[in-house]
């Protein structure tokens, strides 16, 4: 039996928030846009999630503002993926539930990925605060970085795994050119 998307008879923000952010993937699907990226095989390869879902989850995500199709520069019809203001807004959310995470459920070896300022390089905080200068740094100032618990690379990761394993800015594009060929393969995450 599928679940309903609507809370009904729940009339806060938080029941309406998450109708659009709450099913299965979708958080994953915005922390991979706030990675950088962009297009449909590079969520599904990475993600390893069901083609029809992620088409579904995009939809609702697009149809919300949270996304924007645009058409991708010099590749004729192939669209890409990016968060609006409205999504960029989300990155509180995600940052701290990537902190509850590994807090409360840490990976072995430690994290995976780590969030530094761009600025001076320092660590965030879990409140998205630079240890350092002690600025909220917003989003597009964070750096994401391989943590001490990121798996060695491996010959068949898939692009978006490869494109991790260096550190990047948030919502800058992760991978610039389309990939040879589809990957076969999930990622590690």
């Amino acid at each position: 039996m599928t679940l309903p998307r609507d809370y009904r008879g729940q009339t806060c923000a938080l029941a309406r928030s998450m109708e659009i952010v709450g099913e299965r993937w979708t958080l994953l699907i915005l922390r991979d846009a706030f990675y950088g990226v962009r297009r449909f095989g590079e969520f599904a390869a990475h993600l390893g999630v069901p083609r029809a879902v992620l088409t579904d989850r995009l939809a609702t995500l697009t149809g919300a503002g949270v996304l924007e199709r645009r058409p991708e520069p010099g590749t004729g019809r192939r669209e890409a993926y990016g968060l609006t203001p409205k999504g960029v807004a989300l990155w509180p959310a995600v940052r701290a539930l990537t902190a509850w995470g590994e807090e409360f459920h840490p990976a072995e070896g430690g994290p995976r990925r780590v969030f530094r300022h761009s600025g001076d390089g320092a660590p965030l905080a879990p409140d998205g605060r630079c240890v350092e200068c002690g600025a909220s740094v917003p989003a597009g100032d964070v750096l994401v970085a391989p943590g001490p618990g990121l798996a060695p690379a491996d010959p068949g990761d898939d692009p978006v795994t490869a494109a991790l394993a260096r550190p990047h800015r948030l919502l800058t594009p992760l991978i610039t050119h389309a990939p040879a060929g589809r990957p076969t393969r999930g990622s590690r995450r």
